[in-house]
């Protein structure tokens, strides 16, 4: 597949961007809170177009599947929507493991941080998200620049002409120029050096 790289000095573009980063650093930071509530990591997912809290790195003991599923291959669970209380019990205990689940669903609703939608982000960039979909496309933002690795190309003349014609279009991001691969991956690794150190 054929890959464009863009870059953009504009300041909306470039503010854009940020946004997402800061709004993925927020949702992480939640993420670890509702880890710290309900006492393990919480799995960071992401899907083709958000970011999701996914199981939570438990023990395996089988006491805990009455609320938890059984652990994935990578030893995270997911909260049961019902308790599975074990049979031969009385009711008092059943009640108060409902009661106990009950508790476990109203603090993972209260802490669990909502999806967060990359795709909100690119339709303010005015890309088109089904091109993102079928393509694929990555942004990130270096000292005042904003840079995009897109599955498609975008072109301002043609959007024009295709928006006054009521057609489709891939979009066009403010202020974006088309620079070369090397342009792209050299702001690329510098950026993930400027996260390492």
């Amino acid at each position: 597949m054929q890959y464009y790289h863009y870059k953009s000095e504009a300041p909306e573009t470039v503010a854009i961007v940020q946004e997402y980063y800061r709004a993925k650093d927020q949702f992480q930071q939640q993420l670890k809170a509702l880890g710290a509530v309900i006492g393990g990591t919480v799995a960071p997912m992401h899907d083709i177009d958000s970011n999701f809290a996914g199981g939570v790195k438990l023990s395996e003991s089988r006491e805990l599947d009455v609320h938890w599923r059984r652990p994935d291959e990578w030893g995270f669970r997911s909260l049961r929507s019902k308790a599975v209380p074990p049979k031969g019990i009385s009711k008092e205990e059943r009640a108060a493991i409902r009661a106990e689940h009950e508790r476990l669903l109203t603090t993972w609703q209260e802490h669990c941080p909502k999806r967060l939608s990359s795709h909100d982000y690119w339709e303010r960039l005015n890309v088109n998200t089904g091109n993102l979909l079928l393509c694929g496309g990555v942004m990130f933002e270096r000292e005042g620049t904003a840079y995009f690795c897109l599955g498609f190309q975008i072109n301002r003349p043609e959007h024009d002409e295709l928006v006054a014609a009521g057609k489709p279009t891939a979009g066009w991001i403010e202020g974006a120029v088309e620079i070369l691969p090397s342009e792209y991956e050299a702001a690329r690794t510098a950026k993930k050096q400027e996260q390492a150190a």
